[in-house]
Parts: structure tokens; C-alpha cells; sequence
């Protein structure tokens, strides 16, 4: 079966019914959350490729528990905006497992397809999205003596790769809704500020694309190769004027404006994935992997404030939700570095991770793969 066939199939299966937008975080929690007390709360989740889901105590800075997810290999993940429920994207058993946070039950697991990766929970609350690699490799990470900035996803040029699709996931019922072909390697996804539109990184062939929220319509798409390769994170600029993406291979970053046009281009530390703004939206940090260092930037020039040195293969990371410390997830050091956002002094480094890829809090924080 084809690869056009198959989606066409499970297309055929997937809902088209409504989907609102306009509800807020706050809304979409107070119609599904239980008793207060239910959830855990002040604590960071952390996906190990090889285990499952740390559960860190931010009041105390320990890892509490690791929570079995069912499936192999988690990588993205995303809490809902009622704390209740993490999720997790499982490359080696291709579905995104569902965790119940009162209970650290898996609720249900997902069939995605081939190596999903990324999780992103829609504005509205009510839909989580992901996307998942037809023509990537499957199987267990790869060892240590491999390439650590991009994990190899087979011998096949991007023109002979199929395109990803991006899955839509909604919460509660755990039913995917809605369906739609992506670029090659569709890696990073964000939203416009009125989460009407879906804008994601294309890693195997060098663009950015955005889409409509409801039909997953096509709406632009731009090509970044002339200013980098291999784009991989995306976050919008907090007062909606754009995007900022991270470019791996190049050690880049581009500045996006809302219509996807290239407005400025910024050389950044090596191997750079993670991006994001503080909640003030005055500093933008980047996660340059490769260089092991977290860097600071003044958002509004972009000139280089400081560097932090940090573990190896640093991918994500995310504030405190009092914004007062900064956690990055460092796969290859098997550890997670706590760093005073004010000083920027590392304060504590924990240990006993399994190659931990992504992290998120909550109360949900401003973050890599959290907030916006």
C-alpha cells in the first residue's frame, strides 16, 4: 500500500466535525478539570527516550517518579491545560500515549504512524497536534558514537521521502479529528496568536509552512534553504508579529514575519533546536546543542546577552511557572540543569535521567515545547 492510499484511508475514518477556537486555556479547563487537588501541581514532566515520564518537584528540585508510558521511545511531550492529562509522542512503537496525571494510569495509546515526534496543544486546549514521518526510520535511538545533533532517518533523499502528516488529537475523547498532508520531516509546530493557523518546520527540505487551523489547508509556504538548513524549532514572536526559527545543520536563526517572509537572519551558537521567549517577551533563548550552552538574547536587538554552559544535546526547555528558574533537559549528559533565570547561574544538576528529550510544567510555563 502506498503511502498516498494510506492516508487516503485513514483519512476516510478521521472526523471533520466543528472545531472551536475561541475558547481560552482557562475556559477549556474550567469546563473538564476535576476537584481541586486532583493534579499535580508545581511540578516539570520529562520524557526519556529510554523510559518514560520523570515527574520533577519544583519546590524541591527532585525527581518524585518515572512513570511507565506503554509505548517505546517518548519523545514530544504536552500536558493539557487542566494538568490532568500528559502525553507523550512514542517514535519506537509509533503512537502518543495518554497518561492520567491523578492516577499515573495510561489512559489509552494512540496509533499515529511511523516516528512521531513533536506535541503541541492547540490555544484552545481542546485539540493536541503532532506529526508523524512516513518515510523516517523507526526503532530505538541511536547510540552515543552516532550523530548526536540529528538522528538519522534513513538513506533516501527529501524528494524521494513522502511528506509527514500532521495528526490532530482531541483531548478527552482521544480520537484523532482531523488529518492533513505536511512538509518532508515536519518537525517544529506553533500557532498563530488567534490559533487560526498552524505554522510548522519542515526538516527535510528546508522550509516552514502554515496552514489553516480547521480545514488543514495549505495557505503558504516559504523556503528557508537560501538562509540555512534543517529548520527545527518555531515559536511566534510574542506581540504577533512573526516567528523566530531555529536552523540546526547552519546554525542560524530565522526571524519570520506573519506571512512567513524572511526578515532577518542571525548567526547563533552550533547545532541550536529549543527557542523560545520569556513571558515579558524581552529575551529569546536559544538551546545550541552542539556548543552545549543555553544562549540569552535581548529580543528586541537580538544581541547576545550571555551564554550558559550546559550539558550535551540540550534539545528543550522550559520556566518555572514562576519564571524564576529555567530547566533544560540535556539527552546525552542524562540529566536536566536548573538554572536561576535572573543570574543565570546553574543552581542545581539533576541527575538518573534515560536520555531525556522534552520537558514541559505545570502550571503550564513559557518554554520550548510549552507556552505560546
Amino acid at each position: 500500500m502506498t503511502w498516498k492510499v494510506l492516508l487516503w484511508a485513514l483519512t476516510l475514518g478521521v472526523s471533520l466535525g466543528s472545531f472551536p477556537l475561541g475558547e481560552s486555556l482557562q475556559e477549556r479547563a474550567g469546563s473538564t478539570a476535576g476537584p481541586a487537588g486532583d493534579v499535580p501541581r508545581n511540578v516539570a514532566y520529562v520524557s526519556n527516550e529510554q523510559g518514560g515520564v520523570s515527574v520533577i518537584d519544583l519546590a524541591r528540585l527532585e525527581v518524585v517518579r518515572e512513570v511507565p508510558v506503554g509505548g517505546g521511545n517518548p519523545r514530544g511531550l504536552v500536558v493539557t491545560a487542566d494538568g490532568r492529562y500528559v502525553l507523550t509522542a512514542n517514535k519506537q512503537t509509533a503512537d502518543v500515549s495518554v497518561l492520567d496525571t491523578r492516577t499515573w494510569a495510561v489512559v489509552t495509546r494512540i496509533p499515529i504512524g511511523t516516528n512521531p515526534e513533536f506535541l503541541k496543544l492547540h490555544p484552545g486546549g481542546q485539540w493536541v497536534f503532532t506529526s508523524h514521518e512516513p518515510g523516517a526510520e523507526g526503532g530505538p535511538p541511536k547510540a552515543v558514537g552516532n550523530s548526536e545533533e540529528h538522528e538519522e532517518k534513513g538513506e533516501a533523499g527529501p524528494a524521494a521521502l513522502p511528506p509527514s502528516r500532521v495528526v490532530a488529537i482531541e483531548v478527552g475523547d482521544w480520537r484523532i479529528g482531523r488529518a492533513f498532508l505536511g512538509g518532508v520531516e515536519t518537525e517544529g509546530i506553533a500557532f498563530s496568536p488567534d490559533g487560526q493557523r498552524l505554522v510548522v518546520t519542515n526538516e527535510g527540505e528546508d522550509a516552514v509552512s502554515m496552514y489553516d487551523v480547521t480545514t488543514g489547508r495549505l495557505l503558504r509556504r516559504t523556503d528557508l534553504s537560501p538562509h540555512g538548513t534543517r529548520p527545527r524549532g518555531i515559536k511566534p514572536w510574542p506581540d504577533g508579529r512573526g516567528y523566530v526559527v531555529t536552523m540546526e545543520a547552519s546554525s542560524t536563526l530565522i526571524v519570520l514575519n506573519a506571512d512567513l517572509e524572511v526578515v532577518r537572519t542571525l548567526p547563533v551558537g552550533r547545532g541550536p533546536y529549543g527557542v523560545a521567549f520569556d513571558r515579558s517577551g524581552n529575551r529569546l533563548f536559544v538551546a545550541a546543542a552542539r556548543d552545549q550552552k543555553l544562549q540569552v538574547y535581548d529580543a528586541k536587538t537580538l544581541e547576545l546577552r550571555r551564554e550558559v554552559p550546559v550539558g550535551a544535546r540540550c534539545w528543550h526547555f522550559t520556566f518555572t511557572p514562576d519564571d524564576a528558574k529555567i530547566l533544560l533537559a540535556c539527552g546525552r549528559s542524562d540529566a536536566v540543569y536548573v538554572i536561576d533565570a535572573a543570574t543565570y547561574e546553574v543552581v542545581k544538576v539533576l541527575k538518573g535521567f534515560r536520555l531525556p528529550w522534552g520537558i514541559v510544567t505545570y502550571p503550564k510555563a513559557y518554554g520550548s515545547l510549552d507556552l505560546p
